[in-house]
């Protein structure tokens, strides 16, 4: 099954047009095919084969929220935002600035343990501020606000272990 993306590299203007298709073992970036093979390595860290060459890719930072990425591949990092249908057709309907507008609470994207709190209550905050460091799968994931807010209540501390969907940090 095919499954197509958008993807900007390095905040770079121009918006890429990606395609997997995992039973054909290729991928399609701006309508030029290539084959491929990943073997996960252990969580966040793959070895991959593209086009007779190999390359090593670690998933350094995720925001799940955003669908952004650091990742890591021989060496070089890149910034990596993801955008799939659904992404573009919140958009087309105008639903993706309300989404960016409204207060949510912050909840574990998975389960995990809180390696590091990065605010305080009553602290005022940015849109992409970090906020926590949550350790799943043996990779750390820095948790980011979705929007300009004020902390209202931490409910975690730093060693706890966390549920998926749990409230982490609650928003003025």
């Amino acid at each position: 099954m095919e499954k197509t993306y958008k993807v900007k590299i390095n905040d770079a203007d121009l918006e890429h047009q990606v395609s997997f298709d995992d039973v054909a073992k290729t991928i399609t970036m701006d309508d030029k095919k290539s084959e491929w093979d990943v073997v996960v390595i252990k969580p966040g860290i793959f070895h991959i084969i593209k086009d007779s060459k190999s390359y090593n890719a670690e998933v350094m930072e995720a925001d799940y929220s955003t669908k952004s990425f650091l990742i890591r591949i021989n060496g070089n990092n890149y910034s990596v935002v993801v955008k799939d249908r659904f992404d573009g057709l919140l958009h087309d309907l105008g639903m993706d600035v309300l989404a960016s507008n409204k207060k949510e609470d912050l909840k574990a994207p998975m389960p995990g343990l809180v390696l590091d709190v990065r605010v305080s209550e009553g602290q005022q905050i940015g849109k992409n501020d970090a906020i926590l460091v949550l350790e799943a799968m043996k990779m750390e994931n820095i948790l980011k606000a979705a929007s300009d807010g004020i902390i209202k209540k931490i409910l975690v501390k730093k060693g706890d272990k966390v549920e998926k969907n749990q409230v982490l940090v609650m928003f003025e």
